[in-house]
């Protein structure tokens, strides 16, 4: 199983492009797995043979690096894996390369010859056996159910165990408590009468929580609040979709990325990575904007790429395309990793007037966006002394290792700036 993004430690395969006995060539695509983030076509790089295949479609949780099928650089050396599993392959994974003078039966003994053979295995002064066969993904998950694998029966060669075994082990059933007087009997448990479903966890959700998690943990984080008004900003998209002519139709996240890129460049700290291990802070020259988009399987940021350069029919092209394969799952890594400031939209849920949004590392900062509002300001001008106004509130959470208090300040002012006059976007 291959690493296609630099969080995946874990995929789903969905099916095989390629059936035994195919012909492989560098760059075609063999199977689509699914990562923790999208469906992704794997890509194989060598010239060969499919011989054998080891992991079913419709398979989940395949651990990275774990044997998925077996190649052959000739084609005659096909039917010497005819065969071979998933547990002859070994603990390292490394499926034996077959020898083309080989006569088939001597082949088939080779390619069986990685599990180890029941004479090494280390042995107590009693002659009992110390050492427990179990495949890696049967550990991982006999450790992540709390399952001795002594008490579990395998049924891999030479009694080696599989992940079907431990997934279909039962824990024997307690022998019955001996009776006690009724004065002494316990009180059921209150949490007993309660229902509830078990959802399991997605790799998309555990990447999720490691990165969020991270992020709380190690970024002393703070937050710049700022009530915005919107007015202009609304009135410009209104006269634009107007004379659109059906090319286009502007959203108001549209034109908030356009302003965030603006402000960024003014504020050119907040547009940074904070790199510990490097010993340096990034700063970039150009603005990657991540647009945080919620899918059926978990939160995942596009990014529009150069938005400081790119006008707004091409954002609102760009994000629409990028927000279409997002929720579909069909996005590249290159697509959502990255980014070098992200937006965080809930205007949409009129329920939604603020909020804070917690750091996408490494980046420094993330400008949570609630829903509209009609409030009241001053204006002398005005036979009452106020007028309504259309404010959104503006929420930037930073990075104070990277970004101080009073350049955090800075960037929200300068946003504002942006946002209440919306034709400086154009400067």
């Amino acid at each position: 199983m291959p690493a296609l993004s630099p969080t995946m430690t874990q995929g789903n395969l969905l099916k095989w492009h390629k059936a035994v006995g195919d012909q492989l060539a560098p760059g075609e695509s063999i199977a689509e797995v699914e990562t923790d983030k999208a469906s992704m076509d794997f890509e194989f790089q060598e010239d060969g043979f499919l011989a054998k295949i080891l992991v079913d479609e419709g398979t989940e949780d395949i651990l990275v690096n774990k044997p998925i099928a077996v190649y052959v650089e000739n084609k005659d050396d096909v039917a010497a894996f005819a065969d071979f599993t998933v547990e002859d392959a070994g603990e390292t994974g490394a499926a034996p390369a077959a020898a083309p003078e080989a006569p088939k039966e001597e082949k088939k003994e080779t390619a069986s010859a990685a599990p180890a053979a029941p004479a090494a295995t280390p042995k107590s002064s009693s002659g009992s056996v110390d050492r427990i066969l179990a495949s890696p993904i049967a550990k991982t998950i006999a450790l992540e159910r709390g399952i001795s694998l002594k008490n579990v029966t395998g049924t891999g060669p030479h009694g080696r165990i599989t992940k079907k075994d431990v997934e279909s082990y039962k824990e024997p059933a307690p022998a019955p408590a001996p009776a006690a007087a009724p004065a002494a009997s316990a009180p059921a448990p209150a949490a007993a009468s309660a229902t509830y479903e078990d959802i399991p966890l997605t790799n998309m959700r555990k990447v999720i929580s490691k990165r969020l998690t991270q992020s709380s943990q190690e970024a002393p984080a703070y937050i710049v609040s700022s009530a915005i008004s919107v007015s202009k900003l609304l009135k410009l998209r209104a006269s634009l979709n107007a004379s659109a002519e059906d090319r286009y139709k502007l959203s108001v996240n549209d034109l908030l990325i356009k302003a965030i890129a603006v402000a960024s460049k003014r504020v050119p700290q907040v547009n940074s990575y904070y790199l510990e291990n490097e010993g340096v802070i990034r700063q970039f020259k150009n603005v990657d904007v991540s647009v945080a988009v919620a899918t059926p399987t978990g939160l995942i940021t596009p990014i529009v790429k150069n938005a400081d350069s790119k006008g707004l029919e091409t954002i609102s092209n760009e994000i629409k395309d990028l927000g279409k394969r997002a929720k579909a799952g069909k996005l590249a890594p290159a697509e959502f990793q990255g980014g070098t400031i992200t937006i965080s939209n809930l205007g949409m849920n009129p329920a939604v007037s603020m909020f804070t949004s917690i750091l996408n590392p490494p980046q420094s900062a993330i400008i949570a966006i609630g829903t509209t509002e009609k409030k009241a300001v001053p204006d002398k001008a005005s036979e009452f002394g106020f007028v309504f106004d259309d404010v959104i509130t503006f929420t930037g959470t930073f990075d104070h290792r990277t970004v101080d208090g009073a350049l955090g300040g800075e960037f929200i002012k300068a946003l504002k700036k942006v946002v209440e006059n919306p034709l400086e976007m154009l400067l």
